[in-house]
């Protein structure tokens, strides 16, 4: 299972709103956390969250079950720790 851990505070809610959008995410709260989980890779769209630089870019606080493999200017993609070691081969 891939996790990302994104801080329940306004600033971050957009993240946790567009992650919803996927069918296959789920998004529950986990103390003062966004725990937002998927069988296989979680992608956000940068446009769907509205979010600044600043705040797109501080957004993630951990990953468990997987490796950012994209952050830039248009997404986040997090690949699951078994996506992930089938592209190293």
């Amino acid at each position: 299972m891939t996790t990302l851990y994104v801080l329940d505070v306004e600033d971050f809610r957009p993240l946790a709103d567009a992650a919803r959008t996927d069918p296959a995410v789920t998004v529950r709260r986990r103390g003062p956390y966004f725990e937002v989980s998927c069988p296989g890779t979680i992608t956000i769209d940068r446009n769907a969250t509205g979010t600044r630089n600043a705040v797109w870019y501080s957004a993630i606080a951990a990953v468990s079950g997987g490796r950012v493999t994209r952050w830039d200017s248009s997404a986040l993609v997090i690949e699951a720790e078994q996506d992930t070691a089938d592209h190293e081969r």
